[in-house]
């Protein structure tokens, strides 16, 4: 099934979107919200799949699909944890700084807890007051929880995955040094997030979802360029399982629980730092992690982070050159 969220009210409108993301239909009268259906997934998903079923045969009221409708597919949720499971990331991040990476970080994920009252729509702007802040894109995968236990092992968790989407986790990365050296991890420097018009559920990508893990490329661009396509299923340390049982290490997660993969990354094929999409590598899910290679290898970052006036572009397609989850499209406007 693939379902997206209309504005309509603070939590929107639930509808059922066809696979080819062309055509949807009200799906209110089994849920009004997807947090609504996630509370009584067991019950309720037969009854969305059958009404899924039936709006690609036709047999139900459709209207054309319009990403630029769409909201994120839950507008506000319950818990936003956002891990790192890209090892590969942390430890560039880490070296053009001249630190190094602690050995627990191969076996313990790192993860904070986000902001999540207030999404954004996947079409809406990034407001930012000062482009002095550093604002970067984040392109990553996150998925969407049933309630989980606390304690759960990493195997168990799998079967709480409910929806996969994608996510624009933007930072604002000239604020993050001051907020971490005061202990207290990410506040002013994480804003709102915004995730892919449709969240999807596992079966509907086949064989590309193994173990927890998204085998495919995420694209990303800037200005219409393209910047990364690393694949996501590829040099990811920690899968979903594991992200998910450590967010409930000592804590329940509720219906509505979004954990994230953290920054898609990819060596480069000599085992070393990937290259840019230019010089014949997967570039990049963000901005940082170019910044972080030039400085390793020139001894300065000469990539600037987003200006007033670009546009972001996170997505990923099928083997035909299908979109999947619809495209998140974000410009840089000042507030």
């Amino acid at each position: 099934m693939k379902l997206a969220t209309l504005k309509n009210g603070r939590d929107g409108q639930l509808v059922l979107v066809s696979r080819d993301l062309h055509y949807y239909t009200d799906a209110s009268l089994i849920a009004p919200t997807l947090q609504s259906a996630l509370d009584n997934w067991g019950k309720l998903e037969p009854e969305l799949k059958a009404l899924a079923e039936s709006l690609e045969h036709e047999a139900v009221p459709r209207e054309r699909f319009h990403e630029r409708d769409a909201h994120s597919p839950l507008p506000r949720a319950y818990h936003w944890a956002d891990g790192s499971a890209y090892v590969n990331h942390v430890e560039l991040v880490r070296k053009a700084r001249n630190a190094t990476l602690p050995d627990s970080f191969w076996h313990d994920p790192l993860m904070y807890q986000g902001g999540s009252d207030d999404f954004s729509p996947p079409r809406s702007p990034i407001y930012l007051k000062d482009e002095a802040w550093g604002c970067d894109l984040e392109g990553e995968v996150a998925v969407i929880t049933d309630d989980v236990p606390q304690g759960i092992d990493a195997k168990s968790a799998l079967s709480h995955i409910k929806l996969i989407m994608l996510v624009n986790d933007v930072s604002l990365r000239n604020l993050i040094p001051d907020e971490l050296a005061k202990g207290f991890g990410f506040y002013q420097s994480k804003p709102a997030s915004a995730f892919s018009p449709v969240a999807i559920t596992p079966d509907e990508l086949g064989d590309k979802w193994v173990d927890g893990k998204l085998h495919m490329p995420l694209y990303v661009e800037i200005d219409d360029k393209p910047f990364g396509k690393a694949n996501a299923g590829i040099d990811m340390v920690f899968d979903f399982g594991q992200l998910i049982a450590h967010a409930a290490k000592t804590r329940n997660l509720c219906a509505g629980s979004i954990i994230g993969s953290g920054t898609v990354s990819n060596k480069g094929q000599d085992g070393g730092a990937g290259l840019p999409i230019s010089q014949g590598g997967v570039g990049y899910s963000c901005i940082a992690e170019q910044r972080c290679i030039e400085m390793i290898n020139m001894g300065k970052s000469t990539t600037d982070f987003l200006k007033f006036g670009q546009k972001v572009r996170i997505f990923m397609e099928d083997e035909k050159g299908h979109s999947i989850f619809g495209a998140i499209e974000q410009k840089v406007e000042k507030l």
